[in-house]
């Protein structure tokens, strides 16, 4: 699940509610179907598929659980997909949930987007929307989502949401098919839309572990030489280094597997009425067509989430781990094991802290680590990446 920003004083006040261990920030996925076959994408169906359309919450159930997560405390609610429009009903579910007074954000492709979408967005206005691209073109654009003239509905549905001044937000994830047009695609968004710019480059296995995205995903040394031209990106990871790295209590076998907010201040309820940790890690979720969200939260949840390890990893006393990502979530998909570190989560972080300068002490049996097998070889992509060689020389794979 991407994170969202919600200013000063929210954010103070979500740490504060934190501690109280209440589901103040959701992610609700009101179906897995969408008009694109995205490359990258780790779930999503066709729009057609009435195997997956019968088996979604209706919109009566979806009110009932926005009734529920409000009462329990949630402030903030995200719609995903799939794609969120792909519901016809997805407007009267969404104005339920600004009637519950929640500050939503909604993702979407922006490709089934219409004046009366719009124009009922503008009278109902979210937090913020955001909305993906995936190339400058409609060739690579096309290309990524599989989708022949998404591209211009894309764009289309862009300009009906500017005109109503509606927050709006674009973002891409960068492929090895669309990284070339990757500065245009910012200098469109930043200066001739005049709108807010963002990219990652994190692609997931498919939530069945498929692997098949991952063929599209940047090798490392692509990956970071992004963030080294952007002075913004450098600055933001030199600034969270100093904040989120350092010692750490080497953890060992009985310690908590999990160590972020979920089921401690966020949740995600997947198309079918599924609670789980978040929308990646729904290995063990609670059926809300058959309970309520409180019973799913006080009990189910905080059983999932207080699992122990059951070994030591070279994870545990890495002090450049929270720029790393890894969490039982991406090791199940990308290992088939929770415990397992993903090599291509760990290379990253610490090929970006040499190219920052961000020391790392050794952590054990770590190859990337001073002594480790692979030590040499990021150093030396690294000392390349600080002396501005070109992306097309950086070729090293995990």
């Amino acid at each position: 699940m991407e994170s969202q920003s919600y200013g000063d004083f929210s954010l103070d006040l979500h740490q504060r509610l934190i501690s109280r261990r209440i589901p103040v920030e959701g992610t609700i996925e009101v179906t897995r179907r969408c008009p694109m076959t995205c490359v990258h994408c780790y779930n999503n169906l066709p729009l057609n598929d009435l195997r997956e359309q019968s088996e979604e919450l209706s919109c009566s159930e979806h009110c009932r659980i926005l009734d529920e997560i409000t009462e329990a405390g949630c402030l903030w609610l995200l719609y995903t997909g799939g794609e969120i429009f792909a519901r016809k009903d997805f407007l009267d579910i969404y104005t339920h949930a600004k009637k519950k007074g929640l500050l939503i954000t909604l993702f979407t492709n922006g490709t089934l987007i219409t004046p009366d979408i719009s124009d009922h967005l503008a009278r109902w206005a979210p937090f913020a929307i955001e909305i993906s691209i995936y190339g400058r073109t409609s060739e690579t654009h096309d290309g990524v989502t599989g989708a022949p003239g998404s591209f211009e509905k894309c764009l289309r549905g862009i300009q009906l949401l500017r005109e109503r001044n509606l927050p709006l937000k674009i973002k891409t994830v960068v492929l090895t098919s669309n990284k070339h047009e990757m500065p245009d695609m910012k200098r469109f968004v930043e200066q001739d839309l005049g709108l807010q710019f963002r990219f990652d480059y994190m692609v997931n296995p498919r939530i069945d572990c498929s692997r098949v995205p991952l063929s599209v995903r940047l090798p490392p040394s692509e990956a970071i030489g992004l963030d080294l031209d952007d002075p913004a990106r450098i600055a933001e990871w030199r600034r969270f280094a100093g904040e989120f790295t350092g010692p750490r209590q080497v953890s060992a076998a009985g310690d908590e597997l999990y160590q972020c907010g979920a089921g401690v201040s966020s949740f995600a309820i997947s198309p079918e009425g599924k609670l789980s940790l978040c929308v990646l890690d729904q290995e063990d979720s609670y059926d809300l067509r058959r309970g309520s969200f409180s019973e799913g939260w006080e009990n189910h949840l905080r059983r999932v989430r207080s699992r122990k390890a059951t070994r030591q990893t070279r994870c545990a006393a890495c002090e450049i781990q929270a720029m790393c990502g890894m969490c039982p979530a991406n090791g199940r998909l990308e290992r088939e094991d929770a415990e397992s570190p993903v090599d291509f989560l760990c290379y990253v972080a610490h090929l970006r802290s040499y190219a920052l300068d961000i020391p790392v002490p050794a952590h054990g049996d770590c190859a990337f680590c001073d002594g480790g097998s692979d030590y040499a070889e990021l150093k030396h992509m690294a000392n390349r990446l600080k002396q501005g060689r070109s992306h097309d020389e950086r070729t090293v794979e995990v």
